[in-house]
């Protein structure tokens, strides 16, 4: 797209390729960078980061870690939660009672698929709202308070 084309809806024009693109390409996965879209389409930065937050809005992506955009496809499930809430949901996914052990940061890591400071930083917030007792080294997490519905949603 040049410089001398009409800037007004240039961002939804370019959105609508990136949606034909992923579209016709079912491994499309990430998006293109941001300086890749103002080098290819011949637009600013400010344009560039419109046509981000189309798809976002629409469904079509979301921001990862990086600076990088992903493709969502119809149908895929995601949680896109904060991690302290999801990992509250284990305590009634695995039938955990009060007093019983709570899984480990590392089980966490692997079961969320994020990194550990990350699974620390939610555990810690649930220690503060007394759901969880504070892991030491050589002493599992347990069970505090059960969550309640209110604190789910």
């Amino acid at each position: 797209m040049s410089q001398q084309a009409s800037p007004r809806g240039t961002f939804l024009k370019i959105a609508d390729v990136l949606k034909a693109q992923i579209q016709s390409d079912p491994d499309m996965a990430e998006l293109p960078s941001a300086a890749e879209l103002m080098k290819d389409h011949g637009v600013s930065r400010g344009v560039a980061l419109r046509v981000f937050g189309v798809l976002q809005s629409e469904g079509v992506a979301e921001r990862v870690p990086g600076g990088r955009w992903r493709v969502i496809r119809q149908g895929e499930a995601s949680d896109r939660r904060p991690l302290a809430e999801r990992i509250t949901d284990v305590i009634t996914q695995d039938k955990l009672k009060v007093g019983d052990p709570f899984p480990s940061a590392s089980a966490l890591t692997a079961r969320f698929d994020v990194s550990r400071p990350t699974v620390s930083k939610a555990l810690d917030k649930l220690e503060a709202a007394g759901l969880l007792s504070e892991g030491r080294q050589g002493k599992p997490r347990t069970v505090l308070a059960l969550p309640s519905r209110e604190e789910r949603s």
